[in-house]
């Protein structure tokens, strides 16, 4: 059975930035951490923004479906290791988007096996089942993310065409 055609959201900066505040925000209430990690790659922007906003450490972890520019794996996989500051600590991970908790999965099972006291896990766009502990928006579209929106070619800005023709605008 193909999979249902999604809805494309595309984000533009003032968006992007003003649900990193939401996030950040939401997570403050609740949450006291640490340190911060973001899921790389695309989590690590939303990551150091909230980390930033928290004035907390901020780190990276590799979780992937891609571990070669031309070949995408069918699961994400754990791509690096968990950052040695995480021993003993408060981690918040965060992610981008998060739809069916795969790569959200991985990321956290590696920081507690990297030795954490608590673990809890944010994204700025929760699109499918999995259930962070905060997410700015939810929706069921795909997301386009600003970064994401052009990609440099032979030295000029062109529209992403992982997006379609046009960069899907």
């Amino acid at each position: 059975m193909p999979f249902p055609v999604r809805d494309t959201m595309h984000v533009d900066w003032p968006l992007f930035g003003e649900l990193s505040r939401a996030l950040a925000l939401k997570v403050s209430r609740d949450f006291d951490p640490d340190l911060v990690v973001g899921v790389a790659t695309a989590g690590v922007v939303p990551g150091a923004v909230v980390a930033a906003m928290l004035d907390r450490p901020f780190h990276s972890i590799i979780v992937s479906r891609r571990f070669r520019a031309e070949a995408i794996r069918e699961t994400p996989a754990v791509l690096s290791a968990a950052p040695g500051d995480v021993l003993k600590k408060r981690v918040l991970i965060v992610d981008e988007t998060c739809n069916n908790g795969d790569t959200m999965r991985l990321a956290k099972a590696a920081i507690v096996n990297a030795g954490a006291r608590e673990v809890r896990t944010a994204v700025s766009f929760k699109t499918g089942a999995y259930q962070p502990d905060w997410y700015a928006l939810e929706t069921e579209s795909t997301i386009v993310l600003p970064w994401d929106r052009e990609t440099i070619v032979d030295g000029d800005l062109v529209p992403n065409p992982k997006y379609g023709p046009d960069g899907g605008y």
